[in-house]
């Protein structure tokens, strides 16, 4: 493998997919199929990209020696040695300083909405993710940011409802993929992660049903609220509860039974009924709001 393609690999392209939340505040907004919203948006996901492979990188080089460790982590770019360290540090620190210069270009409160995201994560790496419970809600928290920095982004208030929505999703997932970890790596979890000798299946379990019930509602109560009805003139909306059952469900069955959910991003995108699920619920949500007949939300600076 050249340095070029461990670089590349090390900023994995395939986890990307979770920046493109950003889109939902311009396509709640009824703004997307303008081109200038269009194209801010885009390049806050770009930007959100860049920053997210930086801390990938940042992230590789914390936890160099346990993922030596591990089964799978050890074939990473960095824990084999394809990729050098001091390349791995001195890139990350070049494109985190091009994304925040160029987030600028969007205005203040985007620039400041990445620049916490870049700390979050500097946070997380660094501390947070030994520190049980805050290790997961640090996760969801970047959920959130992506998604306020894509409102930010075309100059529009994203929804407090779907803030709750997104953290409690986010929430889901983190929670998941910790007890992936703790149940594929069984005594040896500690060992590559330490904060998963805090958890326990049980525990994760519990958690994961109080946060599976709380994001169910929250959405079943944005979709039903007044101030939606009134935003869209109509009530549709509640046509979409039943995708988001069944995709919760569906990756419920998937942690579960097939024993996967270490990656979010890989279950969507190789889990085919998942993978429908979210393509309908995305094109219902966009036919109800662009049919509903309501003004799209106004922007301003």
């Amino acid at each position: 493998m050249t340095a070029a393609r461990a670089l590349v690999v090390s900023l994995r392209p395939h986890q990307w997919t979770k920046n493109l939340v950003v889109f939902a505040p311009l396509a709640l907004s009824k703004h997307l199929f303008e081109t200038e919203a269009f194209g801010r948006a885009a390049l806050a996901f770009i930007l959100f990209c860049g920053l997210s492979g930086a801390v990938y990188l940042i992230n590789d080089l914390a936890d160099l020696e346990r993922d030596r460790r591990h089964p799978l982590k050890a074939l990473r770019p960095l824990a084999s040695g394809a990729l050098a360290p001091r390349t791995a540090t001195l890139f990350a620190a070049v494109l985190t300083l091009v994304c925040l210069g160029l987030g600028t270009l969007l205005g203040g409160p985007f620039a400041l909405c990445t620049l916490l995201y870049l700390l979050l994560n500097l946070a997380y790496s660094l501390g947070l993710k030994g520190v049980v419970i805050l290790d997961v809600i640090a996760i969801s928290l970047g959920f959130v940011l992506r998604a306020v920095g894509g409102a930010l982004a075309i100059a529009v208030r994203f929804s407090d409802w779907l803030l709750v929505c997104t953290t409690l999703l986010a929430l889901f997932l983190a929670l998941a993929k910790r007890r992936h970890e703790l149940t594929s790596l069984n005594d040896a979890a500690p060992d590559h992660r330490p904060i998963l000798a805090e958890y326990s299946p049980y525990l994760l379990d519990q958690m994961i049903s109080v946060v599976t019930a709380s994001c169910l509602m929250a959405y079943a109560f944005y979709c039903m609220a007044p101030e939606t009805v009134e935003k869209y003139r109509t009530d549709r909306l509640a046509w979409t509860i039943p995708f988001v059952l069944y995709g919760i469900f569906r990756y419920l069955y998937l942690v579960h039974r097939r024993e996967q959910g270490g990656s979010p991003t890989d279950i969507l995108l190789t889990d085919r009924p998942l993978l429908l699920d979210v393509a309908l619920w995305a094109l219902t949500i966009i036919l109800i709001v662009y049919t509903a007949g309501g003004a799209p939300v106004p922007r301003g600076r």
